[in-house]
């Protein structure tokens, strides 16, 4: 071991650096085979380590890459062999559930499915839920402003976090543990470590603002017969259900048939041929009016012809098993290769845009599968690609993607970051002014650069 790796090792303790098969043997990411190049992974379990070990480096020059759950899909946390990760595995207390104020004080590196049953144990409820809750941490949705399945209602990770610890590069500790909602004391410094992925700090400890639990939760799909349907659907919904409307998530009919159909468990609950099926979900607090009254929003959405079937839940169990399907996403990946996107545009766009996608895979690869689904209540399309053979394809699938946003003002990225992946494409979502202040950020925060190099931009023109 070599002398900055036994500096680190006297700062995080015995076990706290791993080196040679410890750090290859781990997998690079959920969706990715690749074993983990780095020089060392480092874990520390305090800020005060994590300080430390980010003094060090930065003396030393030694690029440093956060990591938490590793469930991210834009190459985000990807390093280089001369890298070392600093993993907050070991950071992973839930330090104070405060029902009367209804926050949570936990360290990065807490899973959100923990987070979550924390909350549930005092009667409250975190409202931040994404597919990878059993595995992605606190640090890593702050990190890229994580969005999932209740923005509707809720709102993105930013809108839940009320204060963050962050260590910058040289070590320093911005200790910003706020508690209250409101706070117009100056600069909002949080906002400088919420979905810039580690780039300009590394969150270590975060307050998180808390709900109270809702006591009923109304699920429903619905098949639905053309998109113009969809949106009409869609405020008709949020405007009856008196500001409950928790989740409206559609599913295209390729990723619904995909799946409802084996290997896939789950069995189709309606038929397989309607265009487009939307889940929507309200969470209230009465729930024998709360039932009423989506019951009552249903039938008018029926009677006025919008809804064509339906499938309303009438137990937890079969709320689960709605959710089940949209959550199934895994599915995608029978088809080889498989390429994932997540983009933002308006509501009114979101058709004539699939559509101008389908076009250019066509005009591209002639033979495609796209699989089309998202948190369209939100502004928030996911596409699930195959096309091509091989990754050679990934350009041309990503052309196809990107370059019809950059018309209609849309976003490369809704909820997923940029990563090393979007990088290219960032410009067609963010103007050069918008840009440059990114980089005099990066500059002033991070002056060597050591902080999750090459992501977002590169760093020599940082």
């Amino acid at each position: 071991m070599d002398d900055l790796l036994g500096s680190l090792g006297e700062i995080v303790g015995g076990g706290g650096v791993l080196t040679g098969t410890d750090v290859s043997s781990r997998a690079s990411g959920v969706w990715r085979s690749q074993g983990i190049e780095a020089r060392a992974i480092v874990r520390p379990r305090t800020t005060d380590e994590v300080s430390r070990v980010l003094a060090t480096c930065n003396a030393a020059g030694q690029p440093v890459v956060a990591h938490g759950g590793l469930t991210g899909l834009v190459e985000g946390a990807v390093t280089e062999a001369d890298e070392i990760v600093l993993s907050l595995e070991r950071m992973n207390t839930i330090e104070e559930v405060n029902p009367v104020e209804r926050t949570m004080t936990v360290q990065s590196g807490v899973v959100l499915e923990a987070v979550q049953d924390a909350a549930d144990e005092h009667g409250l409820m975190y409202p931040l839920d994404i597919g990878g809750r059993g595995s992605c941490t606190l640090g890593g949705n702050i990190a890229t402003n994580a969005g999932g399945n209740r923005v509707i209602r809720y709102g993105m990770t930013r809108d839940m976090v009320l204060g963050v610890e962050a260590v910058l590069a040289d070590g320093t500790v911005v200790s910003s543990m706020n508690h209250m909602i409101k706070n117009n004391a100056g600069y909002d410094l949080k906002q400088l470590f919420i979905g810039t992925e580690g780039s300009l700090g590394i969150v270590t400890r975060a307050v998180l603002r808390l709900r109270e639990k809702p006591r009923s939760q109304e699920t429903m799909l619905v098949a639905v017969a053309d998109f113009d349907r969809v949106t009409a659907l869609l405020k008709v919904m949020d405007a009856g259900l008196g500001g409950t409307l928790s989740a409206f998530e559609v599913l295209w009919n390729s990723f619904y048939r995909l799946v409802t159909t084996p290997p896939a468990t789950q069995k189709p609950p309606l038929a397989q041929d309607y265009p487009f099926y939307v889940l929507i979900e309200a969470m209230g607090g009465d729930p024998r009016a709360d039932h009423a009254r989506i019951e009552q929003v249903f039938t008018d959405a029926h009677e006025s012809g919008l809804v064509a079937d339906a499938v309303i839940a009438t137990s937890e169990a079969q709320r689960l098993e709605l959710w089940a399907i949209r959550d199934d996403v895994e599915q995608v990946h029978q088809y080889k290769p498989m390429f994932i996107f997540d983009v933002s545009l308006r509501i009114s766009d979101m058709e004539a845009y699939v559509a101008e996608v389908d076009k250019g895979l066509e005009a591209t690869f002639g033979d495609y599968t796209n699989f089309v689904f998202g948190h369209i209540g939100d502004g928030n399309i996911h596409f699930g690609i195959s096309a091509g053979s091989g990754e050679d394809a990934h350009d041309g699938v990503k052309q196809a993607v990107y370059q019809p946003l950059e018309s209609i003002g849309g976003s490369v990225s809704a909820e997923h970051g940029v990563g090393l992946d979007k990088k290219k494409y960032l410009a067609m979502s963010r103007n050069d002014e918008e840009i440059a202040l990114m980089r005099t950020l990066k500059r002033a925060l991070d002056p060597k650069g050591i902080l999750n190099p090459g992501k977002i931009f590169d760093a020599a023109a940082a």
